[in-house]
C-alpha cells in the first residue's frame, strides 16, 4: 500500500536514539526496514531547532547536520515547531532540613512537534494523500488523530513506538503496532561523510 510516515522526531530521539551509537539515522531506509510491505511515498519529519545549552553549545551544530543529512533524501520534509524557555520556581522533592523548599529552574518545553503532525496527518488523509499511515511516536496525544483516520476515513493506521514503555492507548486503537529494536536502528545509519549541493559533510563527532 502507498504509505506515509509521520516522525515524532523528539520522541524517537529521546525514545530509541539517545545514548545509543545510531543518532546518524537514515530514515528512508529505517521506515523500509520497519515496513518491508509497504510503499513508503513520503516520510514527514517534525522537530524544532535546538538552542545551545552552557554544557553543550555545540548542540545545534549536530542537529543542523543531521538535518542536513535527511534532506539530502528527497521524500523527507521537515516541519519545525520552536523552544520555550521559561524560569519557573518548583518544589525540591526531598528538602533538607533548614533548606529553602523551592527552587528556580530554567524549563525548556519544545511546542509544535505534535500539533503539527496531527494536524498536517489530517490533511494529508482526507486530502486522499495515502493509502495508508503510520506514526514514529508513543504520545498519546496522537489518538484522537489515529482514531478519526481509522474509524470515520476507514484507512489503516500504524504506530511505531519509539519508547520501552508500552502506549497502551495507542496500541489499542492503531489497526498494528511495533517497538523499535535497536538491530533495526544499527543497519539504518547514513554514511559517516556525505555530500549535498552546499558540499561535503560529515557524522558529528560523539555520534
Amino acid at each position: 500500500m502507498k504509505t506515509s510516515v509521520y516522525v515524532d522526531a523528539f520522541n524517537l530521539y529521546f525514545g530509541a536514539v539517545k545514548g545509543t551509537p545510531f543518532k546518524w539515522l537514515d530514515i528512508q531506509s529505517f521506515c523500509r526496514i520497519l515496513l518491508p510491505k509497504h510503499s513508503i511515498e513520503s516520510v514527514k519529519y517534525f522537530t524544532a531547532r535546538v538552542n545551545p545549552r552552557t554544557n553543550d553549545p555545540d548542540q545545534p551544530k549536530r542537529q543542523a547536520a543531521y538535518l542536513r543529512a535527511l534532506q539530502t533524501i528527497p521524500m523527507v520534509e521537515i516541519y519545525y515547531g520552536h523552544f520555550l524557555e521559561n524560569r519557573k520556581t518548583l518544589l525540591l522533592a526531598d528538602p533538607k532540613v533548614g533548606q529553602d523548599p523551592y527552587v528556580e529552574v530554567i524549563k525548556t518545553e519544545e511546542k509544535g512537534s505534535d500539533v503539527n503532525l496531527a494536524c498536517q496527518l489530517l490533511v494529508d488523509a482526507f486530502a486522499g494523500g495515502f493509502e495508508c499511515t503510520v506514526i514514529i511516536s508513543g504520545d498519546s496525544d496522537l489518538l484522537m488523530p489515529v482514531q478519526i483516520v481509522k474509524e470515520q476515513l476507514h484507512k489503516p493506521v500504524g504506530v511505531i513506538n519509539p519508547q520501552r514503555i508500552p502506549c497502551r492507548v495507542l496500541e489499542k486503537h492503531a489497526t498494528f503496532y511495533k517497538h523499535i529494536r535497536k538491530l533495526a536502528l544499527a543497519k539504518c545509519q547514513f554514511p559517516e561523510h556525505m555530500i549535498d549541493a552546499a558540499g561535503p559533510f560529515s557524522k558529528p563527532q560523539g555520534w
